[in-house]
């Protein structure tokens, strides 16, 4: 049985992705002093809250690692 390849009607959806355009797209800009200094405080400043957050909730991920503290009597309820 031979099959023969039958027109489709969007054909030309499966050939878009070997189309190549002759426009090349404008060079891009470079930023500005104060663009690329923005950019660089905000990264700066994630990093620093992310970094914070961490040396902050260390000790409440910790567990103690001593010999566990004496109890008072007043808390085992005798007078």
């Amino acid at each position: 049985m031979s099959r023969r390849s039958e027109p489709v009607p969007f054909a030309f959806l499966a050939e878009g992705d070997t189309f190549r355009s002759n426009v090349t797209p404008p060079p891009r800009q470079r930023g500005s002093f104060g663009e690329i200094a923005g950019r660089w405080l905000l990264g700066l400043t994630v990093v620093a809250g992310l970094v914070g957050s961490l040396l902050l909730g260390m000790p409440a991920l910790s567990t103690p690692s001593g010999p566990p503290a004496p109890q008072s009597q007043a808390s085992q309820g005798h007078p």
